[in-house]
């Protein structure tokens, strides 16, 4: 009883740290674009399935605001979830003191209390709905008690949800079907009808992703199948990612992870419990580890974390037996109390710069390359900016970004004040929305970082009567300049003669 209440004060003071940081901070890039972007509800979207989108869209609507905190809610309360989940997937499989242990861990790896745990990202329900299927693959492969068919079943509606997620969920039911094919008593199984029914399951619920990029050219597939695109070998590129991997974790957990990791393979199929884990974590971490190896496309660390994810009961029972020991209850208490310290000041300091840039102030030096919070700075002056110049929806003005991530800064700040349009080769999930053919014979103010003439007449030369330089727009944090924009002033649009986008 003791232990399943340190459970719960566990999940209290965690779900405290999230709502103070992500109280404390503006926005992200990616977040800001899920915010924008999502604003139709749609069946699924060009980056990623529909969810997470969902889940902001939700939130919005029920809520009418468009605070931080309050579109961050529905992560908190997911990873809330998904701590309880990792206790009770660990607590079946190797005790209750292991899925403590476990959970702790998984708490304190900043991957996953930080960005699945606080932010607008796809990962906070796919790790939820990871760990349900897990849960349920355990109560049938490990436990000859709980040998019913409907695991199957459960199992393959989670990870539908996690395919409805990201495209990680993916590693689900293939990892699943590695752990039947390579444990001979369990391939018994291959002759009966529940796996696939599972799995058709689980595809039904993934559909609407099968649907919409059926109406879209298949364009969600093509954009992340594009990022592995074969460029030469390259092993350094391998030793990055793992190291990235290594960062993301935080090496004090990352090591531990790996450790326990290959005690598992060498124990192989004869331990069910460890090898039906191993299968599970395999897929992401291999893949996203060696694709590097012939690809130079962009390959980020925190893509292998899922596969992470499911070696943390291995090291909850890790943790729990070092437990027993005075040697081990001094590493373990030496470590707990360094990786909470490095949480918390790392947070404390992310969150006062963030409020008020006192770092920055402090040692300006910091700032010689622009301020480097920048990404989680809201473009909040930007509707006071462009009343000041007179533009607005009411004359047929509109915003046009060459580049996603500010047209989604934009769009996040006007709030529908204005029309925000991504012309752009890569403008993502602004091409479903943009509606050019609307502005016909308009006047555009043009705005982005660092934009060129030279750029501004390749993009849009042919597309306006006449495009002239404007006063730039400074967008402040903490009452002090933090990103100019520059702009141009676009006269007579002709959206006929644009070709931009994916769709074009």
């Amino acid at each position: 009883m003791r232990l399943r209440m340190n459970i719960w004060w566990l999940i209290l003071a965690a779900g405290l740290f999230r709502l103070f940081f992500a109280a404390s901070i503006g926005l992200g890039v990616d977040e800001t674009y899920m915010v924008a972007a999502g604003r139709d509800l749609q069946l699924s979207y060009f980056d990623h399935p529909p969810l997470a989108w969902w889940l902001v869209w939700a939130v919005h609507h029920l809520t009418g605001s468009l605070a931080p905190l309050v579109l961050r809610l529905p992560f908190i309360a997911l990873f809330a979830l998904s701590t309880w989940l990792m206790h009770e997937l660990t607590a079946r499989l190797y005790g209750a003191r292991a899925g403590l242990w476990a959970a702790i861990a998984f708490n304190l790896s900043p991957v996953f209390v930080v960005s699945t745990g606080s932010w607008i990202l796809p990962d906070g329900p796919l790790v939820a709905a990871m760990l349900a299927a897990a849960h349920c693959l355990a109560m049938g492969l490990v436990e000859p008690r709980q040998n019913r068919p409907w695991f199957w079943l459960a199992a393959g509606a989670f990870g539908g949800l996690a395919l409805l997620a990201k495209y990680h969920g993916l590693f689900i039911f293939a990892g699943a079907f590695l752990f039947v094919l390579t444990s001979p008593p369990q391939r018994k199984w291959l002759a009966t009808p529940w796996p696939y029914l599972g799995t058709a399951l689980g595809l039904a619920i993934f559909s609407p992703v099968l649907i919409w990029n059926a109406e879209h050219h298949w364009v969600s597939f093509l954009f992340q199948g594009a990022r592995s695109e074969v460029v030469g070998l390259s092993v350094t590129r391998v030793l990055r990612a793992i190291a990235g991997h290594a960062l993301y974790l935080a090496p004090w957990v990352w090591v531990p992870l790996v450790v326990v990791a290959w005690r598992a393979l060498r124990r192989g199929p004869a331990d069910t419990r460890s090898w039906l884990l191993l299968c599970l974590a395999c897929g992401p971490i291999i893949l996203f580890s060696i694709v590097p190896l012939w690809s130079g496309g962009q390959i980020l660390p925190h893509w292998a974390a899922p596969g992470y994810l499911m070696l943390f009961p291995l090291l909850g029972a890790a943790m729990a037996e070092a437990e027993a020991t005075p040697r081990g209850r001094t590493r373990l208490t030496w470590w707990l109390a360094g990786s909470v310290a490095f949480l918390a000041l790392a947070a404390l300091l992310v969150a006062s710069e963030s409020r008020y840039a006192w770092l920055t102030q402090a040692i300006p030096s910091l700032a010689s390359k622009g301020d480097p919070l920048r990404e989680l700075v809201d473009w909040h002056d930007l509707k006071s900016a462009l009343d000041a110049r007179g533009i607005s929806a009411g004359k047929g003005d509109f915003i046009i970004a060459p580049r996603w991530h500010e047209a989604a800064k934009a769009a996040y700040a006007l709030d529908g004040a204005l029309p925000v349009l991504c012309l752009s080769p890569d403008p993502r999930e602004f091409d479903v929305l943009n509606h050019a053919g609307a502005h016909a014979g308009q006047i555009a103010l043009i705005i982005g970082v660092h934009l060129t003439p030279a750029e501004i007449r390749s993009l849009y030369g042919a597309a306006f009567a006449q495009i002239e330089p404007s006063a730039p727009l400074i967008i402040s944090h903490a009452g002090r300049p933090a990103i100019i924009l520059t702009t141009y002033l676009a006269h007579g649009f002709r959206p006929t003669m644009l070709h931009l986008g994916w769709n074009k």
